[in-house]
């Protein structure tokens, strides 16, 4: 089998070839061996051709569960490097969140702070969770534009802007004053436009099934909190 690559092909897109040959079951070993050395070969080459360091916004969003969860991953892969990391939650905090006493064992590295009152149809008072989300807003400025700190999470503030508590164009020039390689992370359902055209990551998270809306099943510990 003759391995022509279109040069028209970007390296996504022969990868994307690649794997699609590879699983036919008619290949040789030889011919098996030569694609995958292929496919090293165009995966170094993105690799070497690639920018070392760039702080990036980080986006999770979408109805599916899992928006925070990922989020906390990447803060653990920071507090494992040594890095400073500041959360920030809007909305939530009228709980004491599990995830709080967790990170309480890296106290010399990470800052905590939940700064909501709990959903909005809990609070019923819009006020009161305007001013919670601009008290938290800019508690988060402040760890926004400190270059101690290597990883900022912003949770739950998507939500803070699809309710109007907070406007896109000052969280976007909020974010315009993170040091070049800061990164920071805004999770919750309904990212805006703006925010998702500025982000360097995006991720929509897809509901499929819920035990909640599909089963009646309650919030659990080790779970949902």
């Amino acid at each position: 089998m003759k391995d022509e690559t279109p040069k028209e092909l970007n390296s996504d897109q022969e990868i994307e070839r690649l794997i699609d040959e590879v699983m036919s079951s008619t290949l040789t070993d030889d011919q098996y061996r030569k694609k995958m050395q292929r496919r090293k070969e165009v995966q170094d080459l993105r690799i070497a051709q690639a920018v070392p360091e760039k702080g990036l916004i980080i986006v999770n969003t979408g109805n599916g569960k899992g928006k925070t969860t990922a989020a906390l991953g990447m803060v653990l892969r920071s507090l494992g490097h040594g890095y400073k990391v500041a959360i920030v939650q809007f909305i939530k905090g009228s709980w004491e969140p599990s995830e709080k006493r967790v990170f309480s064992y890296w106290e010399d590295q990470l800052e905590f702070h939940a700064m909501g009152e709990g959903f909005t149809w809990e609070t019923q008072d819009r006020d009161r969770d305007l001013d919670k989300a601009n008290a938290a807003w800019e508690k988060s400025l402040e760890y926004i534009r400190n270059p101690d700190f290597h990883l900022v999470l912003l949770d739950e503030i998507n939500i803070a802007l699809k309710m109007a508590y907070l406007q896109v164009d000052e969280v976007l020039a909020g974010l315009a004053q993170k040091p070049a390689d800061k990164h920071v992370i805004l999770t919750g359902r309904g990212a805006p436009a703006a925010l998702i055209e500025q982000a360097d990551l995006v991720t929509e998270m897809t509901l499929v099934k819920h035990p909640f809306r599909d089963q009646g099943v309650k919030a659990q510990p080790g779970i949902e909190y």
